[in-house]
């Protein structure tokens, strides 16, 4: 079998182009310090089970990073858990949802936060997702914030009012870029109702907390001492803490869902380059949101799902996967139960073929490969890696992976050039296994090889009692162009 080239060689020539939400457009990715890549994704708050719609951002997430470890980056991927701080109002306003979680289940917000954490991580198992290299809880880098909070009030970028300390966003004249609207522009959205409360005492609707202050009628299980006073950090102030620790002041990709555009990430940009002065991130990406049945998900309206809901509906998680490959991450995607019948169906006969493969392979099928056929191993391999290399299309990338089904290359060729593929599809191939049925012995194979070795040497006749033995143990063998075959007896 003539191995599969290795796909580094080609990639370096095709580049790896990304959608830039900072500039609203595909560019070329250009690392700060090649090949090194620092990436942060944005976490869970732990606080209540992750629904399908947060599946989707963290598939979204696993691709990205195995477009570019497949690009032959290094890449260092810290990703939050937040576990503090998160409001149920993106206005600084409501309870923490850490402590609604604990208040519901009438348990301690740290046994809270343990327990939706390792759910989290069965989410992942179970989505064949990669662990980031760096996972950071946001209690764990109190001191983090606290110290660039401190460095923000140096440059005269916060107030202090009865609920806490606040960002100026009118002081950092860029707010807003990633959204393409002006600081006053947003100020008039704001006001006009658009996700905001009032917070007395805040001098501007786009202002947001980076501490809050625990108030004396508040009675709270996560809250610390600091210069301002006892209470907590703000969500937002969490994330540029721990990015910049683990990653440095100026970072290459930061992702999450379209939702966290407006506040969450403007609000990231605000303070980590009004701390640094310099830029903070070079490369903004973005998920689109999962509607299910043309609708938000919600608890209220019936349609909240679970990977674990789906499991008992008989759905298995790579096959939600495989209907999350089937459109571009900066689409939305409407999720329905007839869309997930499909994409099963087609995880199934993704199977099935890999298991047929697999069992030619093991059957030791021989065969030589021409010209043509080495061009077209080629071929399906460039235009895969050309595929997910555009703004990781991973929909054409899974029509290249049936194209290689349908291929006539020999078996084990065609498997190597498969699970190339599934290192940034992670469809589990790999862990796809041989059917026991089509499981040929190792006894038999040796056989079939002995009996090969006598057919090239015209010993006939001895090659002819290892066929008889052969077939006296429930198999036959069979001469083909591609060499010996053998098949169990039905």
């Amino acid at each position: 079998m003539v191995p599969v080239v290795p796909l580094l060689p080609v990639i370096l020539i095709l580049m790896l182009r990304l959608y830039n939400t900072l500039t609203r457009q595909i560019e070329d990715f250009k690392p700060t310090n090649p090949p090194n890549v620092g990436f942060y994704s944005c976490g869970p708050t732990v606080y209540d089970y992750s629904h399908i719609g947060h599946a989707r951002t963290y598939v979204f997430a696993d691709i990205l990073q195995r477009t570019l470890e497949c690009n032959g980056f290094k890449v260092k991927r810290v990703m939050n858990i937040t576990d503090v701080g998160h409001l149920t109002s993106d206005s600084d306003t409501g309870q923490d949802k850490m402590e609604k979680g604990a208040a519901r289940e009438k348990k301690s917000v740290w046994e809270i936060a343990k327990f939706y954490t390792d759910d989290f991580w069965q989410l992942l198992s179970k989505l064949n997702i990669k662990k980031p290299e760096i996972v950071c809880r946001a209690t764990d880098h109190i001191g983090s914030m606290v110290a660039l909070i401190e460095e923000l009030e140096k440059r005269s970028f916060t107030y202090k009012i009865d609920d806490g300390i606040y960002f100026d966003t009118s002081k950092f004249p860029e707010y807003g870029i990633l959204t393409g609207q002006s600081w006053q522009d947003l100020q008039k959205t704001l006001k006009a109702g658009a996700r905001v409360e009032v917070v007395e005492g805040k001098k501007y609707p786009t202002d947001f907390a980076l501490w809050k202050l625990t108030q004396s009628d508040v009675k709270r299980q996560m809250e610390w001492d600091s210069p301002w006073g006892k209470g907590f950090p703000g969500w937002h102030i969490e994330c540029s803490a721990m990015s910049m620790k683990y990653l440095g002041q100026t970072i290459d990709i930061h992702s999450g869902g379209v939702d966290h555009i407006s506040i969450h990430h403007s609000n990231e940009i605000a303070q980590s380059e009004a701390a640094t002065g310099v830029k903070f991130v070079n490369y903004w990406l973005h998920g689109e949101h999962l509607l299910v049945d043309g609708n938000k998900m919600s608890k209220s309206q019936g349609n909240f799902y679970r990977v674990e809901d789906l499991e008992k509906k008989g759905y298995h998680p790579l096959s939600l996967r495989y209907l999350f490959l089937t459109t571009s991450y900066r689409q939305q995607l409407n999720f329905t139960f007839k869309s997930l019948d499909a994409a099963q169906s087609a995880r199934h006969s993704l199977v099935d073929q890999i298991s047929n493969i697999k069992s030619a392979v093991a059957r030791r099928e021989r065969v030589s490969l021409s010209e043509e056929k080495l061009d077209k191993i080629g071929s399906l391999r460039d235009k895969f890696i050309e595929s997910i290399n555009y703004d990781l299309n991973t929909a054409e990338a899974l029509s290249i992976v049936w194209s290689t089904l349908k291929s006539n290359i020999a078996p084990g060729d065609k498997l190597e050039l498969l699970l190339l593929f599934d290192e940034v599809l992670g469809l589990g191939i790999d862990n796809i296994t041989v059917k026991a049925e089509d499981k040929i012995p190792e006894e038999i194979v040796l056989l079939g090889q002995q009996r090969e070795k006598y057919r090239i040497e015209k010993k006939w006749e001895e090659g002819d009692k290892i066929r008889i033995e052969i077939e006296k143990k429930g198999f036959s063998i069979e001469d083909t162009p591609k060499g010996f075959q053998i098949k169990r007896h039905k």
